[in-house]
Formats: C-alpha cells, sequence, structure tokens
C-alpha cells in the first residue's frame, strides 16, 4: 500500500485521480439566479446634488 495503490490518497496524487479516498474540491457558486419571473433589482447609483446655479444679480438702472 502507498504510491501506487490507487485505493489510498496517496496512490491517488501519485496517478492523479480522484475518488472517495481523494475528493475532487467543488468550486462555490459565485452568484445565484433569480427564480424566474422574479427581476433582480440592480442598486441604484448615489450621485451627490449639485447646488443650484445662483441667478445674477439684477442691474439698478441709472436714474
Amino acid at each position: 500500500m502507498g504510491r501506487g495503490d490507487k485505493r489510498t490518497a496517496k496512490g491517488k496524487r501519485f496517478k492523479k485521480s480522484f475518488g472517495n479516498s481523494r475528493p475532487k474540491r467543488v468550486k462555490k457558486a459565485a452568484a445565484k439566479k433569480p427564480a424566474a419571473g422574479k427581476k433582480a433589482k440592480a442598486p441604484k447609483a448615489v450621485t451627490a446634488k449639485k447646488a443650484p446655479a445662483k441667478k445674477a444679480a439684477a442691474k439698478k438702472k441709472a436714474e
């Protein structure tokens, strides 16, 4: 039992195979898809409000 035995983890590493003795890593799901019929709400972009533009000062008429 050792490197040549595919029933051990060491043998599976040597043969570069997977199985009960050496289970393969499972990747986690990155993002779940929404259920059918429902739409995923996208986050609203928050923008800074600008200050209102200043009005030009009224010119005084010469009397």
